[in-house]
């Protein structure tokens, strides 16, 4: 049976995730990384509700909207933390840390639960994971906070994954709606907190917004794979997006590719049609 539904809604995660995250850490080396995250939610808010209403689709259940904005919190909480690592400017060792956490721990639970996957989409998930860890690798390891920062931002998109799967085969966008008014809740909360909300720069609140229409993008594109199919084949296909990333930092930032950067991605491209293949 053809899985090309999935793999497209997969690639569709990785280039807009890739892209919001890269642009989210430019911004947030320009502002508070949580005022950018707010900024970057509500944005991804009002173009989902938009979309979702001028198509009519169906409001999701009472049990589905709970799951998403349980995984909303964990989702904004998480972006927030991610903007602040990213802006270290170590975005080729922030992302990879994040990707491999993120994915690992739901698809581990997976295969618990559910069992293997098959013998051809384990060798996808062995090459997704040592893709980005092969780009992890190549990077300076000194910089504790960004890999700190890094840690607990896997483990907050983890429960973000583990949660959305929870929220049933609901709308994806309306699901989408709940989880990023949570997530906006969530950072609104800590930057008034942390008396942050000042001092706005128009260029980075202009990135941060375009960041948030990449990223419910993608989020959308998740829910959905993850309605279609297992959550750890979804969660590792969309895991690679750090390749992403880190080449829009190659382009832009003129970020080193040395030569084990370059494998960590020709593994992570092999690994794509394992993954959603049977």
């Amino acid at each position: 049976m053809s899985n090309a539904a999935p793999l497209g809604l997969g690639l569709c995660t990785i280039l807009t995730w890739g892209s919001s995250n890269f642009l989210g850490g430019y911004a947030s080396r320009r502002a508070n990384p949580f005022v950018l995250s707010a900024v970057s939610h509500l944005a991804a808010l009002i173009f989902m509700i938009l979309v979702a209403s001028a198509l009519h689709v169906p409001f999701p259940s009472r049990r589905a909207v709970l799951w998403a904005f349980g995984a909303g919190l964990a989702g904004g909480l998480a972006l927030g933390i991610l903007y602040g690592s990213l802006s270290s400017g170590r975005m080729g060792l922030a992302a990879p840390v994040v990707a491999v956490l993120s994915s690992g721990i739901p698809a581990v639970l997976t295969m618990v639960r559910e069992g293997s996957p098959g013998a051809m989409r384990l060798i996808g998930f062995v090459l997704a994971i040592l893709g980005v860890c092969l780009i992890f690798h190549t990077q300076d390891k000194t910089d504790k906070k960004a890999i700190t920062l890094a840690v607990l931002a896997g483990f907050g998109f983890a429960l973000y994954s583990l949660a959305i799967k929870q929220a049933g085969t609901g709308s994806a966008m309306w699901i989408e709606v709940q989880s990023r008014i949570a997530a906006f809740l969530v950072t609104v909360v800590i930057a008034l907190w942390g008396q942050k909300m000042g001092g706005l720069d128009k260029s980075a609140g202009f990135w941060a917004a375009t960041a948030g229409l990449l990223d419910t993008t993608g989020s959308v594109a998740f829910v959905r794979a993850s309605q279609l199919g297992r959550l750890d084949t979804v969660v590792v296909l969309s895991s690679v997006y750090p390749v992403v990333t880190v080449l829009l930092a190659l382009v832009f930032l003129r970020e080193r590719l040395t030569h084990q950067k370059a494998l960590g991605v020709c593994a992570t491209i092999v690994a794509l049609p394992l993954i959603a293949g049977r």
